[in-house]
C-alpha cells in the first residue's frame, strides 16, 4: 500500500494550508472550519514552508500565555518530515510513530500534493486488513 492509496481515498482532497505571516486566531478558525488537527504553512499555496498543529499551539500555550497574539510563523515546526506518494504506508507509519508526529505532508516535485494523519493511515490499514480477511473468509468458505 502506498500514501497515495491513502490520498485518493481521503475526502478532503485539498491541502489546507495558511500563510506564515496569519495570526494564530486565524490559525485556530481555520482547524475548526475544517474540523482538522495540523495546517501547511505556506507562502503560495503550494511549497512548505512549515506545519503548525494544535500541539504547538498548546505548547506555545504552556510556556508563553500570548500565544494567541503571536503569527504562525512563530509557532510553526520548520523542520518537517515529508513523505511522497510512491511511499509505502508501513515505512511512513513507522516514522511516525519514532518521531512522535500525527501528521506528515506528502510532496511531489517541491509541491505539497496532500497530507496525512496517523489516523488516515490507520484506517486505510484497517480497511485494507479487514478486505483481507473477508477473501480469504470468502475462499475458506467456497473450497
Amino acid at each position: 500500500m502506498r500514501i497515495a492509496d491513502v490520498l485518493g481515498s481521503k475526502s478532503l482532497r485539498d491541502v489546507v494550508s495558511i500563510a506564515p505571516e496569519a495570526g494564530v486566531r486565524e490559525l485556530l478558525a481555520t482547524l475548526a472550519e475544517h474540523n482538522i488537527g495540523a495546517v501547511v504553512v505556506s507562502t503560495d499555496g503550494t511549497s512548505l514552508d512549515g506545519i503548525v498543529s494544535e500541539r504547538d499551539v498548546v505548547r506555545h500555550l504552556h510556556s508563553d500565555g500570548t500565544v494567541i497574539n503571536n503569527v504562525v510563523s512563530a509557532i510553526m515546526t520548520t523542520e518537517v518530515s515529508t513523505c511522497s506518494p510512491d511511499d509505502d504506508l508501513d515505512d511512513v507509519l513507522q516514522v511516525m510513530t519514532e518521531r512522535r508526529f500525527r501528521h506528515i505532508p506528502a510532496v511531489e516535485d517541491d509541491r505539497v500534493v496532500g497530507i496525512v494523519s496517523i489516523g488516515d493511515l490507520v484506517k486505510h490499514k484497517i480497511d485494507q486488513l479487514q478486505f483481507e480477511r473477508d477473501q480469504l473468509d470468502n475462499y475458506v468458505h467456497q473450497s
